[in-house]
């Protein structure tokens, strides 16, 4: 793994003095060096990449100094539209480093839903005229790239990209979360298993990208139930909610619980407006709280500096007017939202971390889809 002071340190000297993004797991220590190291107005985790893109657009308008925005190749597709219509040279032409942690990367084994994105990376960057570079272990040629890409992108005004390999920018560990530390006591999973148990047997599911997918397989499996009323959301951050919405509004006769998370729901809050405004009475939301970007290495995310049920409250939900902290005011929330008459949100604080002996997720994405569709008709 490349020295994160050096990276750094190479990339202030080439001149950038602004970072912002969405942290992933193939940048894990560097997204972690940056939060501990560098002060806000330096750094700012952004909601979504295309926020980011703006957010480091707006920033060089003020400055003049090329920025850098960190992301997964996944969320390329977020910032397609302001890197198309902003950043481009034949409209604002507005320079900036683009560092992605390439997933699905063809030289390496990967899950289903990065490697059909790893394999057209290279692809679309041309296509969206962005020059690239790419970043191996080779610390000596991972700075020359840094010169260049700032370099080229302040000679062209307009961005340029450095796809990141798998072990360049982290060490293949996540930061380690104790529970003591934490002021809540249902775990993640606790959670999910006491919404489980609260709705309806032909209730349908939709879990948000990360680890909520893996826990509420690992119930399944646990208690025998099957997996064929589960929608796992395993790529597509941010939009299980919409899923979950658009099942609800072709299965008005049963349950539809959203499993979501708080960075997930933060990434495109819109959709709460769009669930209150379809209102149908048959759509559970519920965020699963714990403050951070997790599955990607414990990165702050604004999860406790929102009042997500206000939110969710004035896009017209049917709340309980506050969050829940604890397994027996999660139950009472339950049995009240199950039987409002409106859509419903319920957000709950969760302490951070996963149960070490937690199973890897191991399933055929076409066949759930299959199931799942069998069981709705």
């Amino acid at each position: 793994m490349i020295d994160q002071k050096k990276f750094h340190d190479c990339l202030r000297k080439a001149g950038v003095e602004f970072i912002t993004g969405v942290p992933d797991s193939l940048l894990n220590d560097f997204c972690l060096y940056v939060e501990a190291e560098l002060p806000r107005e330096r750094h700012v985790i952004a909601a979504n990449e295309g926020n980011a893109i703006a957010l480091a657009a707006g920033h060089y308008l003020a400055t003049g100094c090329v920025p850098l925005v960190y992301m997964q190749n996944s969320g390329i597709g977020n910032c397609v539209n302001p890197l198309l219509s902003l950043t481009n040279k034949e409209v604002y032409g507005i320079p900036m480093v683009l560092l992605i942690g390439w997933r699905g990367d063809p030289d390496v084994k990967d899950h289903a839903q990065h490697e059909k994105q790893g394999r057209v990376m290279p692809a679309l960057l041309e296509l969206l005229d962005i020059p690239f570079n790419v970043i191996d272990k080779d610390e000596e040629k991972a700075f020359e790239v840094i010169e260049w890409a700032v370099k080229r992108a302040r000679e062209q005004s307009s961005p340029t990209a450095l796809l990141v390999k798998k072990g360049v920018l982290e060490k293949g560990h996540k930061k380690a979360f104790v529970p003591e530390d934490s002021v809540y006591s249902m775990s993640r999973e606790e959670a999910i298993a006491c919404v489980v148990k609260c709705t309806p047997k032909n209730a349908l599911f939709v879990a948000t990208t990360g680890r909520a997918t893996r826990e509420l397989h690992a119930l399944r499996d646990q208690s025998g139930a099957g997996h064929e009323r589960d929608f796992l959301n395993l790529g597509a951050m941010g939009h299980a909610l919409s899923i979950a919405n658009g099942m609800a509004l072709g299965s008005k006769n049963r349950h539809v619980i959203c499993l979501d998370g708080d960075a997930a729901v933060i990434m495109h809050l819109g959709s709460l407006t769009t669930a209150g405004m379809v209102g149908y009475s048959n759509l559970l939301h519920v965020v699963l709280n714990n403050g951070v970007h997790e599955s990607v290495g414990g990165q702050l995310s604004a999860g406790f500096n929102a009042d997500l049920t206000a939110i969710a409250e004035n896009a017209g939900y049917k709340t309980v007017g506050r969050a829940v902290k604890t397994e027996v005011d999660l139950k009472a929330a339950m049995f009240e939202l199950l039987a409002s008459d409106g859509p419903s949100f319920v957000e709950v604080r969760i302490r951070k971390g996963i149960r070490a002996d937690l199973p890897p997720l191991k399933i055929i994405p076409s066949e759930l889809k299959e199931m799942l569709m069998k069981n709705i008709r």
